[in-house]
């Protein structure tokens, strides 16, 4: 597996893979309804360096790094991360967080801060765990699940 800067030809795959999880809307607030030109805007926005993860040419996952807030907060991290779901359970997830940590101490990032992992998310929770990541705080029915119903967020953090 490559993980590699995502160029602009790397942009319908990664439409691709992120419409899916944006549309059933049980691991990211963001509007199920975004259209697709917003949901790779909101992906590759100026802020984030975006990475897609490759094996046999095909792009299987992809994340983006940025600085998780301005000013005083910005030598801590923050990223998002999804996976092609046919590709679920191959160790994508795990390789392009392992290579966001080390991405984000090449960029000068102290620590890494998940602002709001859904705790029904379990295997991504499971991996950040796995990865020295503790939640720092659990927002108490901040997610509306759409099968779920109201459920918590946690906050997740880890220095580098």
């Amino acid at each position: 597996m490559q993980i590699k800067s995502a160029a602009e030809r790397d942009h319908a795959a990664i439409v691709r893979i992120i419409l899916p999880t944006i549309r059933a809307g049980e691991t990211y607030a963001l509007d199920r309804d975004l259209s697709a030109a917003d949901a790779l805007a909101y992906w590759t926005n100026a802020d984030r360096r975006t990475y897609v993860a490759e094996q046999d040419g095909a792009v299987l996952g992809t994340y983006y790094l940025r600085a998780n807030q301005a000013g005083g907060g910005a030598h801590v991290a923050n990223c998002g991360f999804m996976t092609d779901t046919a590709a679920a359970g191959r160790g994508i997830a795990r390789a392009m967080g392992t290579h966001a940590l080390d991405q984000a101490r090449a960029h000068g990032f102290t620590a890494m801060q998940f602002n709001f992992v859904v705790s029904t998310n379990v295997r991504a929770v499971r991996l950040w765990e796995s990865l020295g990541f503790t939640a720092v705080g659990r927002l108490p029915g901040a997610f509306q699940h759409p099968r779920l119903g109201s459920v918590d967020a946690l906050v997740m953090f880890r220095t580098l």
